[in-house]
C-alpha cells in the first residue's frame, strides 16, 4: 500500500480494516530500515495511527503540519511519497531523519530542536489569516517538551488569539498525566460534542437576556464549572490559558483520533487535542525498552570507540566522593551524557531539569552562587538554547559553572539540526570563560580536574567517542596545564606549522605523515585551550622554525571560531609577515547528515584532505584557502 502514488487522498475513504493493514505496513518498513540505518525507532512506532488519522482528515501538501523536534517524522515521510527512498535514510545524500522543506512540499518546517512547533504554529496561523488562505494549520508535540519554556510562551500567546490552530498533545507518558481511564473519555466526548457546543452557546445567549441576573447567572455557572474541571477534567491548564482542550484520546485508534481531529477543527480558535500513544507500539523489544529503541546505531557498526560521555560520569563521580559541592545537571539527557554513573552514587546531587536548557545554566549560576561547584552536561547543539543565561548569568557574575559540551563537532547522521560545531564561535566572545577542547580521554579527565580546581566559568567540549587511539602515556608526556598548549611535533626544519584544537588533532597527524612523503617538514601545535590561549608556547614554535605555511584545524565553523583567534594572535605577534595563515573548518552554511568521517571527508578535514589543501597552498593556488 506504501507504493501507491496517491495514497494520501486514497487514505481519506479507506476503511478501518485497510487502515489497520497499513499500520501493519508501516511498522514493518521501520522496523526493517531504521535498524540498519540508526535513527528513532520507538517514537515513530508510537505515532502511526495518530499519523494516519491525522492524514484521514488533512492534506500534509496543501495544510500545514510542524512535527515537534521532528525525529517522529517517518511515518509522515512514508506516506508522503518516499518509500521508495526510505532505505536511505540517514545516510549520505539520502532522505533526513528530520522534516527539511528542500526534501518535500509536505515538510512546511525544519525541526530538530525541541518545543518550537507551537511557536512555529501560531506564526503560520497569523500568517494565513492575514493572507485569506483557508488551510489548516496543526502543531504535533510530545508531551517532554512541555517541560521547555518556550512551550509555554507560545501556549500563553496562543491563549489571546481567535485564529483557527490545532495542537496535537502525544502524550506518550514522559512527563503530562496519563488520566485514560472511562470518566477521562466520557467527560472529553461529552464536552467535545457538537450538539454539546450548540446547546452550551444557546444557553448562555439565554440566560443573558434576562434582565438583571442573566450576567450574575451566567458567571456563577462558569465559576462553578471552572471548579468542577479542576478535579474532574485534566485539560484545566489548557483552558485556564485560553485553549480549548479535547481529550484524553486513545492515539492508537485510528477512529476516535479522526473524530477528535473533526471536532477540533470544528470549534475553532487554538485547540488542544490530548492523545495517549505509546512508545514502541507493535514492537515488543520496543515496547519493553522505549528509552533503548528512543535513538539506536546503525546495525553492524564498527567495534564502539571509548566513550567520553562514559568518561564524563566517571570522572564526576570520582571527583564527587571527595567533594561534596560538587552536583550534575542534565536537560533530559542523563543517559547521552553520561550521568548515570553520578545520579546513581549521588542522587541528592543530581538533578535532571528536563528539556530546559536555560532553565539548568541559570539554576547552575544560582547554585555557583550559592557557594556549590555545578557541572551541566549539554549536547553542544541544545547549548545553542542558552547562550543568553550562560553569558548573562554565568559569564558576566564570573560564577564558577563548568559546562561539559558533548558531542561537539560533527555529529553525524542526524543532519544540519544537530551538528555541534557552532559554540566556539558563539563562546569565543564571552567574557571570562576558560575554553578548551580534549585530543583525548585523558586530556578530557586532566580539564574536569582543572575546572574543579577554577573559580571562574568553565567550557570543555568534545565529541561523542574517542577515535584518537592515544593512550594515558600521550597525557604523562605531555602533562596537562591551565591555559597551555602542547608542542606535540618539532620539526629540525619547519616547513609547515598545524596549530589545532580537540580531537581534529588525530586527523592532523594523519595528514603530517601523508606529508612527510613528500618530503614537508611539519610541525604541531595543539592548543588544548582556545582561552586563555597558549602565545607562549605558539610564538616560542614559531621563533624556533621558519615555517612557509601556518595551517589552523578546527572541528568547528571557521568564521568567528578558533581559526579566527589563532590567525588573529599570528598576526598581531609577528606584524608584516609575509607567512600565509589559513584555517581549516567548517564554512558557514548548514552541515547535512552523513557519518562524521564523511563530512570530514567532503570538508576536507580528515587526514587526506588536510594534506592536499597544503600541497595547494604551498603550491600558491587559491581554492584552499
Amino acid at each position: 500500500m506504501l507504493d501507491r502514488p496517491n495514497l494520501i487522498t486514497e487514505l481519506k475513504s479507506m476503511s478501518g480494516a485497510e487502515k489497520e493493514q497499513l499500520a501493519g505496513e508501516i511498522r514493518q518498513r521501520l522496523i526493517e530500515v531504521v535498524p540498519k540505518n540508526g535513527g528513532h525507532l520507538a517514537s515513530n512506532l508510537g505515532v502511526v495511527e495518530l499519523t494516519l488519522a491525522l492524514y484521514s482528515v488533512l492534506d500534509p501538501f496543501q495544510d500545514r503540519i510542524i512535527w515537534d523536534v521532528g525525529h517522529q517524522s517517518y511515518v509522515h515521510k512514508l506516506l508522503t511519497g518516499r518509500n521508495d527512498r526510505f532505505d536511505t535514510l540517514r545516510t549520505e545524500n539520502g532522505i533526513s531523519g528530520f522534516p527539511v522543506r528542500e526534501e518535500s512540499g509536505a515538510d512546511c518546517f525544519d525541526t530538530g530542536h525541541s518545543s518550537t512547533s507551537i511557536s512555529a504554529a501560531i506564526g503560520f496561523a497569523r500568517a494565513r489569516d492575514l493572507q485569506g488562505e483557508k488551510h489548516r494549520v496543526v502543531a504535533v508535540i510530545g508531551d517532554g517538551a512541555f517541560g521547555n519554556g518556550m512551550t509555554f510562551e507560545a501556549l500563553n500567546d496562543a491563549g489571546q488569539i481567535t485564529n483557527d490552530l490545532v495542537i496535537i498533545l502525544n502524550d506518550n507518558g514522559m512527563s503530562i498525566a496519563s488520566n485514560v481511564g472511562g470518566m477521562s473519555r466520557y467527560l472529553g466526548n461529552i464536552r467535545t460534542g457538537k450538539s454539546y457546543v450548540r446547546i452550551k452557546k444557546s444557553i448562555k445567549r439565554t440566560l443573558l437576556r434576562i434582565p438583571k441576573i442573566g450576567g450574575k447567572m451566567v458567571r456563577r455557572i462558569q465559576k462553578f464549572k471552572a471548579s468542577l474541571r479542576v478535579l474532574l477534567i485534566p485539560g484545566e491548564l489548557f483552558e485556564e490559558l485560553g485553549c480549548k482542550y479535547i481529550g484524553p484520546v486513545d492515539g492508537h485508534d485510528v477512529d476516535r483520533m479522526t473524530k477528535a481531529l473533526e471536532k477540533a477543527i470544528y470549534l475553532g480558535g487554538p485547540v488542544i487535542l490530548h492523545a495517549i500513544t505509546k512508545k514502541g507500539s507493535g514492537y515488543q523489544p520496543a515496547e519493553e525498552n522505549p528509552s533503548y529503541y528512543h535513538g539506536i546505531a546503525p546495525s553492524g557498526s564498527k567495534k564502539q570507540a571509548p566513550s567520553y560521555s562514559a568518561n564524563t560520569g566517571r570522572v564526576l563521580t570520582e571527583l564527587g566522593q571527595t567533594d561534596s559541592k560538587i552536583t550534575a545537571i542534565s536537560a533530559a539527557m542523563s543517559d547521552g551524557t553520561g550521568l548515570n554513573a553520578f545520579k546513581n552514587a549521588f542522587p541528592d546531587r543530581f538533578f535532571d531539569v528536563g528539556i530546559a536548557e536555560s532553565h539548568a545554566v541559570t539554576m547552575a549560576a544560582g547554585m555557583a552562587a550559592g557557594g556549590l561547584k555545578p557541572f551541566v552536561c549539554v549536547y553542544s547543539t541544545f547549548m545553542q538554547r542558552a547562550y543568553d543565561q550562560f553569558l548573562h548569568d554565568c559569564a558576566l557574575q564570573k560564577l564558577p559553572v563548568t559546562v561539559l559540551l558533548d558531542r561537539a563537532g560533527a555529529s553525524g547522521l542526524d543532519g544540519k539540526t544537530h551538528q555541534g560545531i557552532y559554540d566556539l564561535a558563539f563562546l569565543q566572545s564571552m567574557p571570562g570563560v576558560t575554553i578548551c577542547a580534549p585530543c583525548c580521554i585523558s586530556e578530557q579527565t586532566a580539564m574536569i580536574q582543572l575546572a574543579k580546581q577554577t573559580d571562574t566559568p568553565f567550557v570543555i567540549r568534545y565529541p561523542a567517542k574517542d577515535t584518537s587511539g592515544l593512550t594515558d602515556d600521550f597525557v604523562k608526556q605531555y602533562p596537562v596545564e591551565f591555559g597551555r598548549g602542547a608542542t606535540i611535533l618539532n620539526p629540525s626544519r619547519g616547513d609547515v606549522l598545524f596549530v589545532s584544537l580537540g580531537q581534529i588533532t588525530h586527523n592532523v597527524i594523519e595528514a603530517v605523515e601523508l606529508l612527510e612523503e613528500h618530503q614537508i617538514a611539519c610541525g604541531i601545535f595543539h592548543a588544548r585551550f582556545m582561552r586563555p590561549f597558549d602565545e607562549k608556547g605558539l610564538c616560542s614554535l614559531i621563533d624556533q622554525n621558519q615555517f612557509k605555511l601556518i595551517v589552523t584545524v578546527e572541528d568547528g565553523v571557521v568564521s568567528g571560531g578558533f581559526g579566527c583567534v589563532a590567525a588573529s594572535l599570528v598576526q598581531t605577534k609577528y606584524p608584516g609577515s609575509t607567512v600565509p595563515v589559513i584555517s581549516i573548518g567548517y564554512p558557514n552554511e548548514p552541515v547535512t547528515h552523513g557519518t562524521i568521517a564523511q563530512i570530514h571527508q567532503r570538508y576536507g578535514m580528515d587526514g587526506l584532505g588536510i594534506a592536499k589543501r597544503v600541497l595547494a597552498a604551498l603550491k600558491g593556488e587559491p581554492s584552499c584557502d
